[in-house]
């Protein structure tokens, strides 16, 4: 990412181009004047928040050690951690000040903005699952579901830049238990270093033992668990026009599909239209292929993760294997598609997918791939 390359500190001043950095990025200029919880920030805005934040990183010896590369997506992080936080404050009673929100609104905030930007697949949810999680070591040993977070973000990014981003985001504060956070990160570290997790990826017996140890709370992860799956299910996901018909016809030819566009035409019900009938109609037919035991894919939009659970519940009600395929395409490109659709999704409808949009994760099926169709 060119744009994050050349703002991002470097050998040898390691200095924070902080006023290049505002004049590149509209999203840092929406965070001067948002304010904060005293109690926790006591420098000031998140602006200000977030150029400490930033500064802390390029002081620490642990990311300068790093990979330039490393170096710039923890950099792009810090940056984007608290992007949200001007759609979330909020002012409740007696003065007090919440963001409640701002991690997970991050997180769609991020990927949309990275995608516009052009940055790779891989970097951006790299990125984005950092931003979503980035609170997590501070108070990570007090969750009921600790395992599994730590899990996740291993799988989608890594613990130890989480960590990074942890610490800076603390010393990037004028706060009174900034030690006790600190610490709170370091027990984390530790944690994931112990579950094996930190600087890679968990792993799991097999791909059925990750897609059932996220389903079933309290699973042992080494359960190596019995592959007794009778079909394969085919799970589109992805934005109008970024190529899901095409896709099928290429690679899976001669399955059936339960596409809810052809059901929608069948119905006469328009894409902004109330789509309960379509709904029910898709499941009914998806049902009918699971009870015969017979493979075939699922073509809707499934752009967030509920949706897709929606999906996928089902499937492995039926002792169904998950495959998630997401299909992108840059934004330029999706449009032009769309576009040239025999019905076209309006642009309003596709605006308020964008800011719902989700990656699928390898939490959520036997097989996850993240694809391009530019």
């Amino acid at each position: 990412m060119r744009v994050f390359e050349e703002l991002c500190p470097s050998p040898p001043s390691w200095r924070v181009p902080w006023p290049e950095i505002v004049e590149a990025f509209a999203w840092v200029r929406a965070l001067a004047g948002v304010p904060q919880d005293a109690a926790h920030h006591g420098e000031g805005d998140v602006a200000v928040h977030t150029r400490m934040a930033c500064e802390a990183l390029a002081d620490l010896p642990e990311w300068r050690e790093r990979p330039a590369d490393e170096r710039v997506r923890l950099f792009a992080a810090v940056l984007m951690h608290d992007i949200a936080k001007p759609w979330c404050t909020r002012v409740e009673d007696e003065g007090r000040i919440t963001a409640h929100g701002h991690a997970r609104r991050g997180d769609l905030m991020a990927r949309r903005i990275l995608w516009e930007l052009g940055a790779p697949v891989r970097w951006r949810e790299h990125v984005a699952a950092l931003v979503r999680h980035h609170q997590v070591p501070f108070w990570g040993l007090e969750r009921p579901d600790l395992e599994p977070t730590a899990f996740r973000v291993s799988l989608v990014a890594r613990n130890d830049d989480l960590v990074l981003l942890a610490r800076a985001d603390i010393l990037g504060r004028v706060c009174g238990d900034a030690a006790e956070l600190l610490e709170n990160v370091d027990l984390y570290a530790e944690y994931c270093a112990e579950q094996d997790c930190l600087t890679g990826p968990r792993r799991f017996p097999s791909d059925h033992a990750r897609f059932w140890y996220f389903r079933t709370p309290g699973r042992d992860p080494e359960y190596a668990a019995h592959d007794d799956t009778r079909l394969t299910v085919t799970v589109m996901s992805g934005l109008p026009g970024v190529g899901k018909d095409h896709w099928i016809a290429e690679h899976r030819p001669g399955v059936p599909v339960v596409s809810l566009d052809d059901i929608r035409r069948e119905l006469g019900v328009a894409p902004t239209g109330d789509q309960g009938a379509v709904v029910a109609a898709a499941y009914e037919r998806a049902r009918g292929y699971l009870r015969e035991g017979r493979s075939f894919v699922w073509n809707a939009t499934n752009l967030t993760r509920r949706m897709r659970e929606q999906c996928t519940g089902v499937v492995a009600g039926y002792r169904g294997r998950v495959e998630l395929v997401a299909l992108e395409a840059p934004p330029e490109v999706v449009a032009r598609r769309n576009r040239s659709r025999p019905s076209p999704v309006p642009e309003a409808a596709v605006e308020r997918m964008v800011r719902r949009w989700e990656m699928p994760d390898p939490t959520e099926g036997h097989r996850v791939d993240w694809l391009s169709t530019a």
